[in-house]
């Protein structure tokens, strides 16, 4: 059993310089090429890098430098490069593109569309391939959050009731559009709260942190809510209640707090019909 794992991060000895690269000790697999160009300056054999490993145009292993945007068995959103008879090829930060079969699409994929993806190894060819599907690799087991615990999600899909997420690169998770007090987009990545693991083992997740920290954590809300309407908002603390329940869900009296906490790091600028952000 080889102990690369393709597709992800390894650690890996530098055994020889050549002019078009270093060589790199794959043991059982051989010796993998760094390119010369992903060479860190002041390079020699003997040292151990941390280096991607993929495939090359000719199925080959060959090992990178480069950040790729996602590795083996995690989930991404990613913008189609091109396509062809075969299928779509996704940008994912490194100079050979990412195939996605027709088979693994739920929809037929366009160039420069963008799309959350499931990153994995084929069975039968043993390539780099990513899935449309990600219904199909989302964790069957019951998760184990407590309500309250911190977890990170992407953004998958919106639905009537609010927005599918990927928990914790696992896990199925929703995000309700009535506690959504910021825009959303496919793709985002963000914070969120365990409220709550349901039968199904789908999890109830809010953006809000509940107690002590509410103010704290609705003024970085109404911070961002500014700069995402061009850095000004014309609610302030003449509004209605009403209204700014509407708009973020919470009290005028933590709306006012909010404000109080941004204008006092010089965050804002109060003025007679509205908030601006500080430039």
């Amino acid at each position: 059993m080889s102990h690369i794992q393709l597709g992800r991060y390894n650690q890996l000895e530098v055994v020889k310089e050549v002019d078009f690269g270093m060589y790199l000790n794959g043991d059982e697999d051989g010796e993998i090429l760094l390119p010369k160009r992903y060479v860190p300056e002041g390079c020699k054999p003997g040292d151990v890098l941390n280096v991607f490993i993929y495939l090359d145009m000719d199925e080959r292993l060959v090992a990178t430098t480069l950040e790729p945007y996602v590795q083996v068995g995690e989930f991404a959103c990613l913008e189609v490069a091109w396509v062809n008879q075969y299928g779509a090829f996704l940008n994912w930060g490194l100079m050979k593109d990412l195939f996605v079969p027709f088979r693994e699409q739920k929809a037929k994929m366009q160039k420069g569309g963008r799309y959350v993806v499931h990153v994995h190894l084929d069975d039968e060819s043993y390539r780099i391939v990513a899935s449309a599907k990600v219904e199909h690799y989302l964790s069957k087991e019951r998760p184990e959050y407590a309500p309250g615990e911190e977890v990170e999600v992407l953004v998958w899909q919106k639905t009537d009731l609010g927005f599918k997420v990927i928990v914790d690169n696992k896990f199925s998770g929703m995000l309700f559009h009535n506690e959504i007090f910021q825009p959303l987009e496919q793709g985002m990545r963000l914070h969120a709260y365990v409220k709550r693991v349901r039968e199904d083992g789908k999890i109830d997740l809010v953006l809000q942190k509940k107690g002590v920290k509410k103010v704290d954590d609705f003024s970085e809300v109404l911070l961002q809510y500014i700069k995402d309407n061009d850095g000004y908002t014309p609610l302030n603390d003449k509004t209605e209640a009403e209204v700014i329940y509407n708009t973020f869900g919470v009290s005028k009296k933590t709306f006012k707090k909010a404000v109080g906490e941004l204008y006092k790091k010089r965050l804002v600028v109060l003025e007679d019909n509205g908030i601006r952000l500080v430039k």
